[in-house]
């Protein structure tokens, strides 16, 4: 394990339960925590509001140059205006797939996630340990069935006070699946010495102790 503080990273589809489940573990390491996920859906805002396409062209690298993302405490902070729930909007959950494709838009945002993990990380999103840190001390899959993610995503949305309808949510996360993991740049897989951890029908509890103890044992802490 680094001295710095350990770089835990948690990679896995829509919904599949990674930001409720990071923000704990970094809670009991005493790390920050790394929502990935929030960096590209502040892309996909900017670029929307700007009105560039998901396209990888001249207009969108200078605009990569321009972006200003912070995290702090839990906040997104684009350009200085707190986007937090902004960029949680339906709207933002269809256009992300297409910018976050983009191989600039990666190579782009690569040093900035690196940056973050200076004293430690628990990071989130879909290719932390196949890419942003292939040399994490840990590394975790989450996963669940498309109905239970859609589930999820239905209920937050709801609890957001924003409309949702449950079978057009599971449209959106098995066309989100599909985008992740057939995109030719950084697709969404299972790195060979991930721990594989299916959470339908888990608790957060139940998710959060069992990987407590995973990430215990291979940092050298467990009984």
């Amino acid at each position: 394990m680094s001295p710095r503080g350990p770089v835990v990273v948690l990679d896995g589809p829509a919904g599949s339960g990674k930001s409720t489940v990071a923000k704990a573990l970094a809670r009991v390491l005493g790390v920050p925590h790394l929502d990935t996920g929030a960096i590209y859906r502040s892309v996909a805002l900017y670029m929307y509001q700007h009105g560039i396409p998901a396209e990888d062209s001249d207009e969108l690298r200078r605009a990569l140059e321009e972006i200003v993302i912070e995290m702090r405490d839990e906040r997104v902070f684009l350009c200085g205006l707190d986007v937090t729930e902004e960029i949680r909007t339906p709207k933002v959950d269809s256009l992300v797939s297409g910018y976050a494709a983009i191989p600039s838009v990666r190579r782009a945002l690569l040093g900035f996630q690196r940056d973050q993990a200076r004293h430690g990380v628990v990071a989130e999103g879909r290719d932390m340990g196949s890419v942003v840190f292939p040399d994490a001390d840990v590394k975790i899959f989450l996963t669940a069935s498309p109905e239970e993610r859609a589930r999820r995503r239905h209920l937050q949305r709801i609890s957001a006070g924003v409309q949702s309808d449950y079978d057009e949510v599971l449209r959106e996360v098995q066309e989100r699946d599909r985008l992740d993991t057939q995109r030719e740049c950084s697709p969404l897989q299972v790195d060979p010495g991930a721990f594989v951890l299916d959470t339908t029908g888990l608790s957060l509890d139940q998710v959060v102790e069992t990987l407590e103890k995973e990430v215990g044992m291979r940092l050298g802490k467990g009984a």
